[in-house]
This record gives structure tokens, sequence and C-alpha cells, in this order.
């Protein structure tokens, strides 16, 4: 039973707010909305919730847009124009989420507000890795975060039974799966460096889309072999578009962006991917940035719904920004050294090999670095089925580990992998003496290799050796990924269980 109050009371409010992690600015914007009086139970609260939410977004939008004429110099022109596309994506988010015409699970609607608060949060790193944190960065402060993290509190989100077909998370349609599956499929666009296609470059095609594309299906745009020395995006508005190329190592993108050469770590990927239910197969992308240069990614993906399939992803630090959203690889390669697989999405690897390869002198290898900040974010990465192995150039001295803690609630597993002699006993290192290690949620379900030995692992209290299948199935692509809900259309192959 609910506590008896007049709907319009600010005492009806509190009662509501105080069930939020941040009822100060719940109770304050609520009482200021003139529709408050609508709040007769749960969903009417969460509904308006979101509503605040997405009504502070468009403002901090606005004023963010301001304060382009007041930066000092390009790293915080680089910095301030991330958090513009950021609030802008932040927006589009919000209001997928309450669109009445979406249709969208509880799992959608939590899948959107998590990328909606990672957003933000991308927009203040960076400031901070460009060393500009200063001037405009405070300027940006606004109470859009908490109040996000608020509505990701109230949607609550029951445990997924989803299934998979074919060997992929059932969001993939069976159309998809063909495409997948298919030796060839057939292409909308082809794009040749020799000038026997339609187009000599990657980003033309992603441009003449619109122009060239009949419906909303699945568009193909068939990259034939050699070396793309380019920057490609493929925007929110270009949906339902797939990549193939003509195989790892043949079909190479490659660009060189850094932090250290001026590029945000967000902005420095060579491949953008932020339109839904995109594919890529049979194709590599590359950051020849350099150890030496920082943060340089190959491949960043805020695709809901993204499958990989057969592509290749090398880089140094940071090489696969697994950013926000809905996401899968499956016999995937991916070469890197610090944080290599990284970012604040719900993916599964599913019988990938990733490679540590050389890093700078005194540094160690940490596999994943996972960016979950708030306990109600649906995300987290798990490598499933695969290979944790050396890259020919890696000196046995150095150390790897399988991940440290980039945010607060960071949640990383490795189920049924091999693990080679590689790792080191400790498995997993501390971001800094502050991590938080009771929060974070690692775990590992049998595994197997040399360095898949369990008993010299850190002790920390979010680490754990998963004994139960059932907690391991938390993670697989059906539960973690909903993806039996859009993986088959992909006609990539996958599996739902372990």
């Amino acid at each position: 039973m609910y506590p008896v109050f007049s709907y319009d009371t600010p005492e009806y409010i509190k009662h509501w707010c105080s069930q939020t992690p941040n009822p100060q600015p719940c109770e304050y914007f609520m009482t200021q909305n003139p529709n408050s009086h609508v709040i007769k139970g749960e969903k009417d609260f969460q509904k308006l919730s979101i509503q605040i939410a997405l009504d502070r977004a468009i403002r901090a939008k606005t004023h963010t847009l301001s304060l382009g004429p007041k930066c000092r110099d390009e790293r915080e022109k680089a910095a301030w124009a991330d958090c513009l596309e950021l609030y802008e994506d932040t927006i589009l988010q919000l209001n997928r989420t309450i669109d009445p015409y979406n249709g969208c699970t509880n799992f959608d609607q939590q899948t959107w507000l998590s990328a909606a608060l990672t957003n933000l949060e991308t927009c203040q790193t960076g400031f901070m890795e460009l060393g500009v944190t200063d001037f405009i960065l405070p300027l940006l402060s606004n109470n859009v975060s908490k109040l996000i993290c608020n509505t990701l509190a109230i949607n609550k989100l029951p445990p997924s039974e989803e299934k998979y077909k074919d060997g992929f998370p059932a969001w993939t349609t069976a159309g998809d799966r063909k495409l997948l599956q298919s030796s060839s499929p057939a292409a909308d666009l082809v794009v040749a460096q020799d000038g026997s296609g339609d187009f000599k470059t990657i980003k033309e095609a992603v441009d003449a889309v619109s122009s060239r594309r009949k419906g909303s299906g699945r568009f193909v745009i068939y990259v034939k072999g050699g070396t793309y020395k380019e920057n490609v995006e493929v925007g929110k508005n270009v949906k339902n578009i797939m990549f193939r190329g003509d195989g790892i190592g043949k079909t190479i993108v490659t660009g060189s962006r850094s932090v250290k050469g001026g590029s945000t770590t967000f902005n420095s990927a060579t491949v953008v991917i932020s339109g839904e239910r995109f594919i890529a197969r049979d194709m590599t992308f590359v950051n020849s940035a350099g150890p030496s240069n920082g943060q340089a990614v190959a491949l960043r993906s805020g695709a809901d719904l993204s499958v990989f399939y057969r592509c290749s992803f090398r880089a140094y630090q940071d090489t696969l920004y697994v950013h926000s959203q809905r996401q899968f690889y499956k016999e995937c390669d991916i070469y890197g050294t610090v944080d290599f697989i990284f970012g604040n999405a719900a993916v599964v690897f599913q019988n990938c090999d990733i490679y540590a390869r050389r890093p700078n002198s005194g540094q160690s290898i940490t596999i994943t670095a996972q960016g979950r900040s708030d306990p109600n974010q649906n995300t987290g990465i798990s490598i499933h089925n695969s290979r944790v192995l050396a890259d020919s150039d890696l000196p046995t001295s150095v150390k790897t580990y399988l991940g440290r803690p980039w945010r607060e609630y960071s949640r990383t597993v490795f189920l049924q992998t091999f693990l080679d002699s590689l790792v080191n006993p400790a498995g997993w290192l501390e971001w800094d003496s502050e991590s938080s290690l009771s929060r974070l949620y690692y775990g590992e379900y049998k595994n197997t290799g040399p360095g898949s030995s369990t008993s010299n692992r850190v002790k920390w209290g979010g680490y754990r050796v998963i004994t139960s299948a059932t907690e391991a199935a938390r993670f697989n692509v059906a539960n973690f990924i909903a993806g039996n809900s859009w993986l088959p259309s992909t006609n990539v192959p996958f599996t739902l269980g372990l």
C-alpha cells in the first residue's frame, strides 16, 4: 500500500523522490513542473522523471552551444565539440525512451538510459584527457546526470529471457542472418580504389546512402580489397547499413588520430559507427598512431544492435571503443596494449581471438577497461568461448591483466575462454589507489589454459570465481544483450547460452 497523499502536494512528490538515488534534484524539478499532479503511480513517476531529464538535457545542450565562442584553443574546442555531439545523442536516447509509439521493452529503455548517462561522462572525460578542465568544463555543470541516474533506478529491469537462433542473438532478422552467412551478399554500392566501383572511398559511399537507398531495409556497401586511408563515420541517421569486405587483412581502413595528436579519445577513432543495426563483416580496422601516442581508437561503436563478424581491430592503447548500447562481436581478432577493449556498452564477444602486443617500455597490458558508473546500467563486457593470446612481438616479461576498473561499477566476465600463459596470476589490476574494488563485478567461469588458474587471483570484494551456471548465464548472448530479439536478423551465427 502506498501512503495516501494528495497528488499535488510536496509530500506526495517527496514520497516518490525518496526512492531515487538523487532525491534533491528530483524534488526541486518535480515541484517546478506543472504536470507533477499527474503522478498517480510508478509509471507516471517514471515517465515524468524522464521528461524532466529530457527538458534539462535540451537546456544543457543550448547552454553548451553558447560556450563554443569562448573556447580559448584547439584542445578546448575539440572537447567542446564532443560535448555538443554527446548532448545531442543524449536528447535522442531520452526521446526514444519516452516515445509512446516505440513499443520498447524495459530492456530497451534501460539500454538507452544507460547510453544517455555514458554520453555525459564521455563529455567530461574529453576535457580531462586533453588537460583543459579549468574553464569550459565547470560551466557545463548541471543536474542532468543525476536526473538520468534517477530514471535508471526507477526503471527496474527484470531478468531477460531471450533466445538465440543460428548462432546469433534474436535481434538479428532472418534476412540479416542470410547476408552474414552468404559467401557474397549482393551489394547496393561498391567501393574500389581502382575506380571499378561506384566510389573510391568509403566516406563517399556512406554519404550517398540517403540518395541511393530505396526503402528502409538493409543497405549493403561492398568495400573491395585495399588499404583505405580515411576516417569514416556512419552517423546516427544512417541505419541498417552493412559493410562487407574481402576479408581480414584484405579490406583495411586505417587512420592515425590520437590524444597526443590533439584529438579526444572519443574523436580519435578511424571508424565511428552510430547508426543502429549496423553490421560489418570481413574487414580490418586500424589506428596506426603507435604505442607512444596514447589513446588512439581503431573503431568506436555507439550503435544499438550492432554486429561485427570476422573483423579485425588493430591499434595499441584503446583499440576498440565499445562506447554504448547493445553490441555483438563474432570470430573477430582484437590487438592492443592498454585498455584495448573499453567502454560502457552491453557487449558480448564470442569465439574471438584477443592478442596482447608489445607496449611501451615499462607498460603493463590491460585487456579491458569497462566503464559502468551506475549500478542500474545494464552494461558490461562479456567474453565467451574466446582466446587470450600473446602477439608474436610481446616480450614474456610484460605483465598482462584481464582488465582494470575504469568506473566504480565496472563489470567484465570471461566465460569458457582459453587464457594463455601471458595472463598474470593476479588476473586483474587496480585502476589507481582509489579504485572501488567492492562495487565492481569481475568474474571468471570455466576458463582453460595455463593462465586460467584462479588460485592466486586478486582478493577484491567485487571479484568472484563463478561456479554457478545460472549466474554465468546472466552474461550470455540471450540474457546480457537480449540477443534473441535482434541477432537472428543479422545472419551472424551465434550461441545463445554457454
